[in-house]
This record gives C-alpha cells, sequence and structure tokens, in this order.
C-alpha cells in the first residue's frame, strides 16, 4: 500500500516504515505528524485518485528529528572590481517516519 502527499510544494510517493525529510517544522522527536493532501492511495481497493485530494485519507507519520542538508556554497563576483564573497547555507530538514496510511 502506497500513497502520494503533497507538502511543502512537493509531492512525495510514502509507504508505511518509510522515512523521508520533508521541511522544517519546529516539532519535538517522538510527536506525530499527519500529513491531510493525499492525492491518490493505492491500496486493497485499487487505486483511488483525488480530485484533487482524496476524501477521508490521510498519513501519520512520527517525528524522528531535525536534520541538515548538505551544504550549498554560495560565491559572488563582480568583474575588475576587486569583489569576491564566499558563503555557505544548509537546510534544515524534519525527518519522519511514516507510520499509518489511512484510505477510507
Amino acid at each position: 500500500m502506497y500513497a502520494i502527499i503533497a507538502d511543502g510544494g512537493r509531492q512525495y510517493r510514502v509507504e508505511e516504515g518509510q522515512e523521508l525529510e520533508v521541511d522544517y517544522r519546529d516539532l519535538h522527536e517522538g510527536d506525530e505528524l499527519q500529513f491531510d493532501r493525499v492525492l491518490a492511495v493505492n491500496g486493497d481497493e485499487g487505486l483511488m485518485l483525488g480530485k484533487p485530494v482524496v476524501d477521508g485519507a490521510s498519513v501519520t507519520a512520527e517525528v524522528l528529528g531535525v536534520e541538515f542538508g548538505k551544504k550549498l556554497t554560495v560565491q559572488k563576483l563582480r568583474r575588475r572590481k576587486n569583489f569576491r564573497r564566499r558563503t555557505g547555507h544548509r537546510q534544515m530538514y524534519t525527518k519522519v517516519r511514516i507510520n499509518k496510511i489511512e484510505a477510507s
């Protein structure tokens, strides 16, 4: 059984027990997170597509903690002006484990 959820402008294909990184949320480890924008569910009854979301469907996840993404380097340069800047950025993510996919 799998579901396709929309979160933070992106779509994820999730299954029970899967771990994934979503946009940062100020939640503590062990908290529950509910995704209500379920676009499709494939289970025993077959594939159910939403228009745009499946009515009564939800995905429940457990928060595992906060993680940082890989380091991105930002370099700025203006030619012939002796201007050089180099900074970095690491995006914060919330790591979750999918516990239950419900479709009614």
